[in-house]
């Protein structure tokens, strides 16, 4: 549900930014379902890649062998990340607080001395300042959301509307969170509201798995059930790994 969610988020011509895992999954189901015309573009320097199964890693060579081109890490960011030519990037996390700052890095309070080293930032930062949109795909539960981060890898919306543009990041920021139990999206203060729950799951047990008095849509709605057309395409990309 997450991934088909995430996919139906995405529309042809958007230059996407894919990471492995959920992210590509989505962005490959919705190349070959709603949106052929979606630009994949992996960290490894690979440019409109249209793998016919999911890559295992960002150095699969599938993903060169049907790129439209093939450039350098040091070119993906400095010339098609940072002047803001990406259009959504995805971004998971270990922590997401209720305006949508992402932590990767500790958990605890001493970055010296954490109770967890988490693997940290990677690529995460620049999307998070840079791309028009950023989506971010995590499975929920009072320990990833909470009211606020331990630590700050990827900015959000800070404390609020406005932060953004105080530290002069060019991009939205997050628009978009997808968890097992519904959708979010940020209201006119930057604070995550939810606005759709997926089948099955009702209204009580999201408020039970967030880490603040969660907001929720008075437009609430039902995230529609996978279609059939969906679900055959996730179990071919599946199947071909």
């Amino acid at each position: 549900m997450m991934s088909i969610a995430a996919a139906r988020a995405l529309s042809g011509g958007q230059r996407c930014f894919v990471g492995i895992g959920l992210p590509s999954t989505a962005a490959n189901l919705a190349r070959r379902t709603h949106a052929p015309d979606l630009v994949l573009i992996y960290e490894s320097g690979t440019l409109g890649s249209k793998p016919s199964r999911l890559p295992a890693s960002i150095g699969d060579g599938i993903l060169a062998e049907t790129a439209d081109a093939v450039i350098s890490v040091p070119e993906v960011f400095n010339y098609w990340l940072q002047p803001g030519r990406i259009d959504v990037g995805f971004l998971g996390a270990a922590q997401l607080d209720k305006f949508g700052n992402i932590n990767t890095t500790v958990i605890g309070d001493d970055y010296a001395h954490p109770k967890v080293r988490l693997p940290g930032a990677g690529g995460a930062p620049e999307i998070a300042a840079s791309c028009h949109e950023v989506y971010v795909v995590v499975r929920q539960s009072k320990r990833s959301f909470v009211e606020k981060v331990d630590f700050i890898t990827s900015f959000g919306h800070g404390t609020g509307r406005g932060d953004r543009e105080k530290f002069g990041l060019r991009g939205a920021g997050p628009t978009l969170v997808i968890t097992d139990l519904g959708v979010f999206r940020p209201d006119e203060t930057g604070e995550l509201v939810l606005t759709q729950v997926h089948e099955g799951v009702e209204v009580e047990q999201v408020r039970e798995a967030t880490g603040w008095d969660l907001k929720v849509s008075p437009e609430l709605s039902r995230t529609p059930p996978p279609t059939e057309t969906e679900l055959q395409t996730l179990r071919e990309l599946k199947a071909a790994k």
